[in-house]
């Protein structure tokens, strides 16, 4: 309550003095930096990248990170209920995506275990970049599926002459959510200052209808009287509610305050942000999270260096993270991550025309995992990783190649049933693209990877029960590498406001790490010997795996004031090894818009189809079961803004979503059968900017 009285007192106490000097819309730098350290725009970029910030971002934010990014093709949300979301790219998650915040790896638990949540909150994010597909070179052999970066201007990197900032308010949707932020920005000119705060808090979520499916409900694991071996998570066969999602809530708070000094050829800045939220379990109704994350961070930029080098930067973040499960009021389990992590790049001149950067990564990284659901054991992770990444331009067109090579050193310190283990592993990374440039409209572009990952702390030493998926997990010391090569191109086509992209894509993996069903029973007896629980053992194992896909986006101006847009998306992963299909893939989606804006008055009407998903895995059980099938749906959902006629810049907006009450059932999620997305709903909110 008190972060909140603050967040209204900041918001209210910039804006108001605004009406005085009425300077208009805030201007944030949007400027794509993910995927390309030269600095070029999203056009001239040879991998696939979405960008959202400025309006369109505020008005698309959501409880999580994944489900603001639903909108972008290929990306889906692996939710653990409305208050859990991490992004999934092209069928790919955990840590095959790197979440970054500011181009600095986001330390937290996420990928870990799906019922940890981002230590992000989009309500201050200014911009988020989306690479689809293989950034391994700049990012490490991790970032195998995509990378998604969170940028938050915490450290302020321009010349600042008084106050900017913005606020927000709102309030509904299906869990009646009540959140308000601000941003502002202070200036000397030289020196900058940054300061934000954001409270928001959700009730259950409203769903329509039963939450468990009809497909979960005739499943043996439903069933009370039968042995499933799912241990405490059976006393949940009550359906988990009827029209509202049982222990769904959320509330989260968190702030930052960071500082710069800019120079006329560069800055330095640093800044400390923290993120504390709780949340519930829908899957058991006796437990809640609590999340609570310091972040402190540096970045460096000095450019017209006036030699070979011309440019270097620096950015560096620690992170100090720790995450409580709380069981009947008790801390039942405690997960914490600390670590550092950073990167140093340095930009040359051209040499023959070629114009690139080389770059040094380093992480340092300890996670401790402490108490009754341990699965893990406390381990270290320490990588260092050298980078060149160069572009020719050769007129119109353009060819760009890199390389990459790390070192990666997985240690576990052991005790209990965990074994005592170091692990060393390095990888080679490598990538050749070209943008080709038809004439002023139409454009192609390619690019052709060897990405290689070096197996997780939890993949090589996991080795007990995992609550969050009902599974005995189990870890091989001796896994190998995963390698993938790839193939990715698109075909893109703008004529002024009007554009088109259709990209195809194909990867092959020879060792796809993935956690796989055994036939193997693992027993638990209590002091007396008597059996407690059983089951089966899932093993992390490599597989021979192909993914390909296609995604398309387009929007074009029917008249002067409406715009129509489409998006699709299919990806396609097989088991090679095994026969069958990779688990909880998205499946093919189709949508369609329409935007609308004239004067102070806008409106959007947006519609997605949801086809059946019934290519499912035969070698992946959940909670004691195989994966399901899910149904089709169509999400229906419409927008309205408008500027009020004020000195303020302020605009006041509406959203409705699902306004068919359909039952939504995302397929890459872990609760897709017993936690739906929620249903009919409608927002208000007030944003302002000055």
């Amino acid at each position: 309550m008190k972060l909140k009285k603050i967040t209204c007192a900041l918001f209210f106490m910039f804006t108001f003095p605004a009406v005085a000097a009425d300077k208009g819309t805030l201007t944030i730098p949007t400027t794509a930096v993910t995927g390309n350290p030269l600095g070029v725009g999203s056009d001239q970029m040879v991998v696939p990248i979405s960008i959202l910030n400025g309006r369109e971002l505020s008005l698309k934010r959501e409880n999580t990170l994944a489900e603001t990014l639903n909108s972008i093709p290929g990306v889906s949300n692996s939710s653990f209920g409305p208050s859990v979301g991490r992004p999934m790219i092209r069928g790919m998650d955990s840590d095959r995506i790197k979440i970054l915040q500011n181009g600095v790896n986001n330390l937290d638990a996420s990928n870990l275990s799906f019922d940890h949540g981002v230590s992000i909150d989009p309500l201050i994010i200014e911009q988020i970049d989306v690479i689809r597909g293989p950034a391994t070179l700049l990012y490490g052999g991790g970032a195998v599926g995509g990378v998604v970066n969170a940028i938050d201007h915490r450290i302020p990197k321009e010349k600042l002459q008084g106050i900017t900032g913005r606020g927000e308010v709102r309030y509904g949707g299906a869990n009646l959510e009540q959140s308000n932020a601000a941003v502002v920005d202070v200036g000397t000119g030289n020196f900058v200052m940054h300061f934000d705060a954001y409270n928001r808090d959700a009730k259950n979520l409203r769903i329509p209808g039963n939450a468990v499916s009809d497909r979960k409900s005739a499943t043996k694991f439903w069933d009370p009287t039968a042995n499933t071996g799912a241990g405490r998570h059976e006393d949940y066969s009550n359906n988990n509610g009827t029209n509202r999602l049982i222990n769904s809530y959320s509330e989260s708070k968190g702030g930052a305050i960071g500082a710069s000094m800019i120079f006329d050829r560069g800055y330095a800045g640093m800044s400390y942000a923290k993120h504390q939220t709780k949340y519930g379990s829908p899957l058991e109704s006796a437990v809640s999270i609590d999340m609570d994350n310091d972040r402190f961070d540096f970045a460096s930029e000095i450019r017209d260096l006036g030699s070979f080098f011309d440019r270097a930067k620096f950015r560096a973040a620690y992170t100090d993270y720790i995450h409580k499960e709380i069981e009947d009021g008790a801390i039942n389990t405690t997960f914490k991550n600390q670590g550092v992590e950073g990167t140093f790049e340095l930009g040359h001149q051209p040499v023959l025309g070629i114009k690139g950067i080389v770059g040094a990564q380093f992480e340092n990284g300890k996670f401790q995992a402490l108490g009754a659901e341990a699965f893990v054991p406390s381990s270290k992770t320490n990588s260092q990783s050298v980078y060149l990444y160069e572009e020719l331009p050769i007129d119109k067109h353009k060819v760009t190649f890199g390389l990459r090579h790390g070192q990666h050193d997985v240690d576990s310190k052991g005790g209990g049933d965990f074994i005592a283990a170091n692990k060393n592993f390095k990888t080679n990374n490598s990538a050749i693209g070209g943008l080709y440039t038809l004439n002023s409209q139409w454009s192609l572009t390619g690019n052709l990877s060897h990405n290689e990952r070096a197996p997780s702390y939890f993949e090589l030493y996991a080795n007990g029960v995992h609550a969050a998926t009902g599974m005995y997990e189990q870890g091989q010391a001796n896994l190998k590498i995963e390698k993938s090569n790839g193939l990715d191109g698109q075909i893109r086509w703008k004529s002024g406001q009007d554009s088109l992209t259709f990209g195809a894509y194909y990867t092959k993996f020879s060792n796809y790490i993935g956690l796989r069903s055994t036939n193997d029973p693992h027993e638990t007896y209590d002091e007396n010997n008597t059996l407690t629980e059983t089951h089966k053992i899932s093993q992390f194992s490599g597989i021979k795996a192909e993914f390909k896909g296609v995604e398309l986006e387009g929007k074009t101006m029917l008249t002067d004031y409406l715009q129509f847009n489409v998006r699709g998306d299919y990806v396609d992963a097989k088991d090679k090894t095994n026969g069958g299909y990779v688990p909880r893939i998205s499946p093919l989606k189709l949508g369609a818009g329409l935007k609308y804006e004239f004067d102070r008055f806008g409106a959007r009407l947006d519609v997605l189809h949801a086809f059946k998903q019934d290519r499912v895995a035969t070698n992946y059980n959940y909670e004691g079961n195989k994966e399901l099938i899910t149904d089709a749906y169509t999400n229906v959902s419409m927008m309205a803004t408008y500027k009020l006629p004020t000195q303020l810049n302020l605009e006041a907006f509406t959203r409705a979503n699902n306004l068919l009450n359909e039952e939504i059932r995302e397929h890459a999620s872990f609760l897709k059968d017993i936690a739906p997305m929620g249903g009919r709903s409608i927002m208000f909110g007030l944003r302002g900017e000055f």
